[in-house]
């Protein structure tokens, strides 16, 4: 009972200073790789690079001590911060305090979801998700994962569209205006870096190797060049104008935000006793402001566009400041410094005397130094309720990775996996996580793989990893300010390449064509409907559910004759002469309500076909269950057959099935005498009656007959 509350306690059986040596080794090589991952996946999700670090404090160690692997390696991964990202940009701006409150509560909600499915034992549930359904998501979001990351790549900067694949191609056309050289190039050499390293020795821990040399090679050329200036400081009279325009625009959007959200409130009050005219004109009054933000907004991101489209030159002024004008419009005589500016412009007016021109690429910047403080974070109802689809789908997704990754290290070592207890592991890593500042986590491939090839013995190494994460927080935080933003965005692209296996579709499909369509229609929906990730992936699960039912709705009845091998087979399938007299029936199902009058109909069917038939024999051996619908519809079909002059009796039936039909008093009906073990015997009970004063030469249930 202890071990099932603690199961950490199981480790330390024969547990001894070389195998401490070991897990400490496997902890921080895991370390080397996660610390720079997480960043990355951090800001895959909307939060800023160090929240990666807070994901990396608690989650892999208290997923270690109570989950049942002893290599998974718990944090923050590709396919989850993605779905964090879609769950949180309706509800507030990518990077903000809100969103960043919104993060923490939908890891404690997942966390949550997750601990209750383990308690109750309902780990069966994430098989709602079929492998077709994942297999088709996962290969879609690692291509929107690689994707989204092309703005860092090329150093540019734009506002997200209304889908996925509208954003790339602004991506593409600022690119195509401009790209930032030294950005792409910190990209592809760290790239270069990992693919080298991961091709000359795979237990070098490239991803970190590449971020350290190109955090040094930043620092040392000045890869970020950042001045703060004065509008006075810019020589243009259009982009003063543009700034003033987007200032006035944005500065109108939060006053609307806010006389929209009271309007609603006065919605619900109207609601309660007030008459309907009072209501409507509310609710018109709504959606004016709603028209009015959306006309703003739209307006701020055509100004913002068209900011970022300027390129200006710098020129030195006497008194040593730089003077900024247009390029191409810089005064005869004059020479720029040599490098190009932009204008940093987000969401929030510019300030006038605090512009932040860009004269270089982009790093990581400030990471507060220290250990996030820990508290329960702050639950709102109403967001629960928007948050809950997205916390049910991220909770099943990242505990069917885990548990995938688990089961294939236990094929490997021979351990032991308890799906319930891992279950318990990841809601408990969540929800300590959600109290020390983390978004959802889940277990990783990549770093589990690691904690694989060096041996880790038992979950121990993932305490060292999370306690070499509190080091870095503690101490070198300021050794990762100059880490190029297009460094991480190559990190990011470098792990997803793992996800896209294409090779999961064509399985699918010669497994059987319908899971093949499935798995495509989810790749192709997800990819359409992004960053709407939920739609992709319930498309997938009805589908599958749907298919399903049709399934069982309308179950395999085949009629059986003797093969050339001398077994019993599907007559239609392998094109065989049927008995005359007899017809061997067998149902593949259970014969519940929804199918019991399909078995019927195709009986009924055939017997309309077959004038001579004197006996049928339903070979049951593949009815596993039956419910009162099922037997009621057996005991009809009893009568209606024996009306017709025909017998009918049953073989194979099961334990479970035969109890059904004892306890409602069926076995009298049909008679003890007219239920067969097998279908040979059934064959040899039948046969000669059924033949006697027959014309049928040779049986096709007995010997084997030319093919029809």
């Amino acid at each position: 009972m202890l071990n099932r509350v603690f199961p950490f306690l199981s480790w330390f059986k024969n547990y001894d200073t070389g195998t401490l040596r070991i897990d400490a080794l496997s902890g921080l090589t895991v370390a080397l790789v996660l610390i720079p991952q997480s960043m990355a996946y951090a800001q895959l999700a909307g939060l800023p690079a160090y929240y990666g670090l807070y994901a990396s404090f608690l989650p892999p160690m208290i997923a270690a001590l109570f989950g049942s692997s002893r290599q998974l390696a718990t944090g923050p991964v590709a396919v989850v911060s993605l779905m964090t990202s879609a769950s949180l940009e309706p509800l507030a701006i990518a990077g903000s305090e809100g969103y960043i409150a919104y993060a923490i509560m939908l890891a404690l909600m997942v966390g949550v979801f997750q601990l209750a499915l383990g308690v109750l034992r309902l780990g069966l549930v994430v098989n709602f998700l079929s492998h077709p359904v994942v297999n088709g998501f996962t290969n879609a979001a690692a291509i929107i994962i690689a994707s989204s990351q092309l703005s860092k790549m090329f150093g540019v900067y734009v506002d997200k569209a209304d889908h996925h694949y509208e954003t790339i191609v602004r991506v593409i056309q600022a690119a195509v205006h401009y790209t930032h050289w030294p950005t792409l190039f910190m990209g592809a050499l760290a790239f270069a870096i990992m693919y080298g390293l991961k091709w000359i020795s795979p237990r070098i821990p490239n991803v970190l190797v590449a971020v350290a040399i190109t955090t040094v090679l930043s620092w040392a050329t000045g890869f970020q060049h950042n001045l703060t200036v004065h509008t006075a400081s810019i020589a243009s009279p259009e982009a003063l104008n543009l700034i003033d325009n987007f200032n006035k625009t944005s500065r109108k959007i939060p006053e609307l935000t806010v006389e929209r959200a009271k309007s609603y409130e006065a919605i619900e009050e109207l609601n309660q006793g007030h008459s309907i005219h009072d209501v409507l004109n509310a609710e018109h009054a709504a959606s004016i402001l709603t028209f009015n933000i959306d006309r703003l907004k739209e307006e701020t991101h055509v100004y913002r566009e068209r900011i970022r489209a300027l390129i200006f030159g710098a020129v030195h002024q006497p008194d040593g400041l730089l003077r900024f004008y247009l390029k191409g419009k810089i005064p005869a005589g004059e020479e720029d410094d040599g490098r190009i500016w932009r204008l940093k412009v987000g969401n929030r007016p510019l300030s006038e005397d605090r512009l932040i021109m860009m004269g270089g690429g982009a790093v990581v910047g400030v990471i507060p130094r220290g250990l996030p403080s820990l508290s329960v974070p702050r639950i709102d109802a109403k967001v629960i309720l928007h948050l809950f689809p997205y916390a049910a789908i991220i909770s099943l997704l990242g505990f069917m990775e885990a548990i995938s990754i688990a089961k294939a290290m236990a094929a490997k070592t021979g351990q032991r996996l308890d799906p319930n207890q891992e279950l318990i592991g990841q809601g408990l890593a969540n929800i300590c996580g959600a109290m020390g500042k983390s978004y959802p986590t889940s277990g990783s491939f990549s770093r589990s793989a690691v904690n694989l090839q060096t041996g880790a013995v038992s979950g121990l190494s993932s305490v060292f990893t999370s306690v070499a994460v509190v080091i870095v927080l503690l101490f070198f935080t300021p050794l990762l300010y100059y880490l190029p933003q297009s460094v991480l965005a190559a990190v990011i692209m470098m792990a997803v390449i793992g996800l896209i296996n294409v090779s999961g579709f064509v399985h699918a499909w010669k497994a059987q064509w319908y899971d093949g369509a499935i798995s495509i229609i989810a790749f192709v929906c997800t990819l359409g409907f992004a960053p709407h990730l939920d739609r992709g992936i319930m498309i997938g699960v009805v589908l599958s559910i749907g298919v399903f039912f049709y399934k069982n709705m309308r179950p395999k009845v085949v009629s059986l004759s003797r093969h050339e091998d001398e077994a019993l087979r599907c007559v239609t399938t392998h094109g065989l002469k049927e008995c005359e007299y007899i017809s061997m029936v067998r149902f593949d199902g259970p014969l519940f309500f929804a199918n019991a009058s399909y078995l019927e109909d195709k009986i009924t069917e055939m017997m309309r076909k077959k004038k001579n038939i004197k006996q049928i024999i339903i070979v049951a051996n593949g009815i596993n269950d039956i419910d009162a619908s099922g037997e009621e519809t057996l005991s009809l079909l009893v009568d209606r057959v024996r009306s017709a002059g025909v017998n009918i009796s049953l073989s194979g039936v099961n334990e479970s099935v035969m109890e059904v039909l004892r306890r409602t008093y069926f076995i009298e009906r049909l008679g003890k005498n007219n239920i067969y073990p097998t279908m040979e015997k059934a064959i040899e009970a039948v046969h000669e009656e059924t033949h006697r004063s027959g014309k049928e030469e040779l049986c096709p249930l007995l010997s084997v007959c030319d093919p029809v």
